[in-house]
């Protein structure tokens, strides 16, 4: 196995293992169950052309969505 390569396995939980060589074997490591991104990658998705939103705007449209969906109680 070359140093880039890396060999990965399931184990039957689902859980992902990657294998890696050791001096005095192999050595079991669980993968990542995401890819490592930076915090400008993830913020850059949060990017809206809208009005920005207050946070009783925001109390007040979820109490809206409630009521709207027990109304038929």
């Amino acid at each position: 196995m070359s140093a880039g390569e890396r060999l990965t396995t399931v184990v039957s939980v689902g859980a992902r293992l990657v294998v890696e060589e050791v001096p005095d074997g192999v050595l079991l490591r669980r993968a990542p169950l995401f890819e490592t991104t930076q915090v400008s990658d993830v913020f850059a998705m949060l990017k809206t052309d809208g009005k920005r939103r207050s946070v009783e705007d925001m109390d007040a449209a979820v109490l809206d969505e409630a009521r709207r969906r027990h109304a038929g109680d």
